[in-house]
């Protein structure tokens, strides 16, 4: 399809908060700059508080996305489109508050118009949760209480997600699309890990997710789609599609579908991913994350890339070709200098288990060769007892690429041994 020129999008990016009950017109099939200008502006909010998780603010906003969906007339596979749940983060539970977050994500339904393709689907995902007043991750301790609104992070990737249910509304696709918005991301990413254990869909017959977290700072054209590696077709997918927008995107990111963001929970379950990002700034997790400073054009730009590869892939009759990844990740070393490597994707959302539960394992690497896998708790590394991820990773990085350590963990409810050499990381 051709998509406006970024002179015609760039010239719509102004507008007033319209009331957050409006009903959205279904319009064109094109991004509505200015109604993601509108959805971020009552996202970041501060009648919302920045979103934390288990607070009104984040139930709001919960809300004012299921009424979105509702206005589509979207399937819900839960009551108003809530899927509930009680979030217990990892470093809350470590410091002794068991009690966990009421939150919820938000889920809804487009069903495909294909007889033979409508119970396969494609997943389309943001988080919506933020920081609030706290000064738990923020980069601004210093501002105290200060609402921390989270323009970028991550109403921008909400509100795409929001403009992307409404084109394909109106564009119907072939395979049911699952619209997702996680709460609990900046705890761990724990809404989207429950919702993986807990899929309103047969996670087997999930083609691709497609996660958009912190999308509204588009600079010098410059886009990172992460992932492409998880399947063999997506390289060409993304590269195609970024020939048809006008003008085309400085595309750079690649690698496997392991990250910190939603997407990694779906990757962990051999589905093929792609994460949109615009790239870190100087106002991440700060109280000056704030509308006023969103690229709403550029943004638009971005949503017409993803609706033109999500209809790509939709027109294909087969599935991808998932990929594992076969390399450590590219990680910085350790506050001590280490390069050690074992491979092992941390639960995140696993809460008050003693040890360290895995969510994945990568392929090809120590941990994989060692026998590790997906939801074994490592208790032990090395003689040195496993309680939390802090003191795994001290516990790591007390040995050097090479060494042959010994691991104990949990498995089923089974105390079990293996041996890992250990390697370097990439």
């Amino acid at each position: 399809m051709k998509f406006l020129s970024a002179a015609i999008i760039a010239a719509t990016t102004a507008c007033s908060v319209a009331s957050t009950n409006a009903k959205p017109d279904l319009g064109i099939a094109l991004a509505d700059t200015t109604a993601i200008r509108t959805d971020i502006a009552y996202l970041a909010s501060d009648k919302l508080e920045g979103r934390l998780t288990g607070t009104p603010g984040n139930d709001s906003a919960a809300a004012f996305i299921a009424r979105r969906y509702g206005y589509l007339r979207l399937r819900a596979p839960y009551p108003g489109y809530l899927q509930k749940f009680v979030a217990r983060p990892a470093a809350a539970a470590h410091m002794g508050d068991t009690a966990g977050l009421k939150t919820q994500n938000v889920v809804a339904i487009l069903e495909g118009s294909d007889p033979a393709l409508r119970n396969k689907y494609i997943v389309v995902g943001a988080h919506f949760d933020h920081l609030g007043r706290t000064t738990r991750y923020s980069m601004d301790p210093e501002a105290g209480d200060a609402i921390r609104n989270g323009a970028d992070d991550n109403a921008s990737g909400t509100a795409a997600v929001l403009q992307l249910a409404r084109m394909l509304s109106i564009h119907k696709p072939k395979h049911s699309i699952v619209f997702a918005n996680f709460s609990g991301e900046e705890e761990g990413l724990l809404g989207s890990q429950y919702l993986v254990e807990n899929s309103p869909v047969p996670l087997d017959s999930v083609v691709a997710m497609f996660n958009f977290d912190m999308v509204g700072r588009l600079v010098d054209d410059k886009l990172f789609v992460y992932g492409t590696g998880s399947a063999a077709e997506l390289t060409s997918i993304v590269d195609s599609a970024n020939l048809r927008i006008l003008p085309a995107l400085n595309i750079q990111g690649g690698g496997d579908g392991f990250g910190s963001s939603d997407h990694s929970s779906f990757y962990a379950k051999n589905v093929p991913v792609l994460h949109f990002f615009t790239d870190s700034h100087a106002d991440y997790h700060r109280a000056t994350d704030d509308v006023e400073k969103i690229n709403v054009a550029g943004e638009g730009r971005i949503v017409n890339l993803a609706f033109d590869m999500i209809k790509s892939l939709d027109a294909r009759p087969a599935r991808l070709s998932f990929i594992r990844s076969t390399r450590p990740s590219r990680m910085g070393p350790s506050s001590s200098g280490s390069q050690v490597y074992l491979g092992s994707v941390p639960d995140m959302s696993a809460g008050t288990v003693p040890g360290l539960k895995l969510t994945g394992v990568r392929a090809g690497s120590p941990a994989e060769k060692g026998g590790l896998a997906a939801g074994d708790i490592i208790v032990e590394f090395g003689g040195t007892p496993v309680t939390d991820l802090q003191s795994y990773s001290d516990a790591l990085y007390s040995h050097k690429p090479g060494e042959t350590v010994k691991v104990v963990f949990m498995r089923d409810g089974k105390r079990m041994e293996t041996t890992v050499t250990l390697g370097t990381r990439g």
